[in-house]
C-alpha cells in the first residue's frame, strides 16, 4: 500500500536528506518536501502523514492525515490549537532526543551558581580582581536539597547527576514514580509545601495548559531567600517580572535560565544585568547527534505507521505532551 508523508515548511537544512532516507527505509512511502506553505496545502490533501506544524489553515487541507510528527519535544505555543486537538490525527513528538545535552547544561548552570561564577564572569569583563571568600557565597551540593519540578527524562537525568554530588534530590511530578537518585518523587499537589524546603529548585516541566505561569509571584514567594531557581523546561512556565522582583527584594539568592517567557529576551530586560543571574539563550539542547536522533524517531514511527503498529512518543494532545 502506498502512503504519503508531507514535510511542512519551514524546513531546516539538516532534514534535506530525510525524504530519500525515509523512502529507502519504508517501502511504499512517498515523502514530499514542498518549498512553500501553498504547495504544502496542496500536497496535504492527499497525505496520510505529516512532519512539522499544522496550523488551522493547513489542517483544513489535511482531512486524511492520520499521523503528525512534531519536530520538537515541546513545540512552540500555538502548536496544539483547538482544531488540532479535536482532529483525529495522532501526534508524536521528539522527546528524549537530547536529554543528555539538557541535563549536562543544567548541571553547568547549577555548578556555576553554586560557585558564584556569574559574579566572576562580570568581574572578568571589567578586568577586576574580586575574590569572594565569604563561606556563605558557596553552595555545598553535598549539603543541599534539590527540588526537581518535572521528573521526565530530563528531570531524571539531572537527579541522577545531582545525587552523585551527594545532593538530596526530591521530585514532584503529575505522574510520580520512583526514580534513580531521588530520595522521593511526590505528586504535584505537594509542590507548594516543598518549595520552602529546597536550596535548589530546578524546573524541567513542559509548557502545557496546567504549567503555564506555574511559577508566578505567589509561588516564587514560597522559595527561601537563600534558594536558587533554575528553568530549563519551557519559558512560559516562569513569570520573568515576578522573578526579577523577587531578586530585587532579596527574596531569592539567584537564578539561571535557558528558556524565557518571551524569546529572545528583550535587550532592555533587567535580568540581563543582574549579578545574581546566569542566562543562556535556549541552547541547553545543543550538542552532537541531534539530527540523527531526530531522524531515528521519525524513521521508527514511519515504519510503525506503514505496518499499522502503535507509534512511539505519542502525545496527549489535550495536555500538549
Amino acid at each position: 500500500m502506498s502512503l504519503t508523508l508531507v514535510m511542512v515548511p519551514p524546513h531546516h537544512d539538516d532534514t534535506a536528506t530525510w525524504p530519500r532516507r525515509l523512502a529507502e527505509a519504508v517501502p511504499g512511502l512517498r515523502v514530499l518536501r514542498p518549498d512553500t506553505v501553498q504547495e504544502a496545502a496542496v500536497a496535504l490533501r492527499e497525505a496520510d502523514a505529516a512532519y512539522g506544524a499544522l496550523p488551522e489553515d493547513l489542517l483544513a487541507h489535511a482531512e486524511n492525515v492520520r499521523w503528525l510528527q512534531a519536530p520538537q519535544a515541546g513545540p512552540p505555543a500555538g502548536f496544539y490549537h483547538p482544531r488540532l486537538i479535536e482532529h483525529p490525527v495522532v501526534v508524536t513528538n521528539m522527546r528524549d532526543t537530547y536529554t543528555d545535552h539538557v541535563a549536562t547544561h543544567t548541571m553547568a548552570l547549577v555548578l556555576a551558581l553554586a560557585r558564584g561564577i556569574p559574579q566572576y564572569v562580570r568581574a572578568q569583563a571589567r578586568s577586576t580582581w574580586a575574590p569572594d571568600w565569604n563561606p556563605a557565597s558557596v553552595l555545598t551540593l553535598a549539603e543541599t536539597t534539590a527540588l526537581i519540578v518535572g521528573v521526565g527524562a530530563i528531570g531524571r537525568a539531572v537527579g541522577r547527576m545531582l545525587s552523585a554530588f551527594g545532593t538530596r534530590v526530591v521530585g514532584v511530578d503529575a505522574r510520580p514514580q520512583d526514580a534513580p537518585g531521588f530520595a522521593e518523587v511526590l505528586p504535584t499537589t505537594e509542590l507548594d509545601g516543598m518549595l520552602g524546603k529546597a536550596d535548589l529548585v530546578i524546573v524541567t516541566v513542559p509548557h502545557t495548559p496546567e504549567t503555564e505561569g506555574m511559577f508566578d509571584a505567589e509561588r516564587i514567594g514560597r522559595l527561601r531567600a537563600d534558594a536558587y531557581l533554575i528553568n530549563v523546561g519551557r519559558g512560559p512556565t516562569l513569570r520573568l517580572d515576578a522573578l526579577n522582583e523577587a531578586l530585587e527584594r532579596g527574596k531569592l539568592a539567584g537564578a539561571a535560565l535557558d528558556v524565557y517567557e518571551t524569546e529572545p529576551l528583550p535587550s532592555d530586560h533587567p535580568l540581563w544585568t543582574r549579578p545574581d543571574v546566569l542566562l543562556t539563550p535556549h541552547v541547553a539542547g545543543a550538542g552532537p547527534h541531534s539530527e540523527e536522533r531526530r531522524f531515528a524517531v521519525i524513521e521508527e514511527n514511519a515504519k510503525r505507521f506503514a505496518a499499522g503498529d502503535p507509534l512511539i512518543n505519542v502525545v496527549d494532545k489535550q495536555h500538549w505532551h
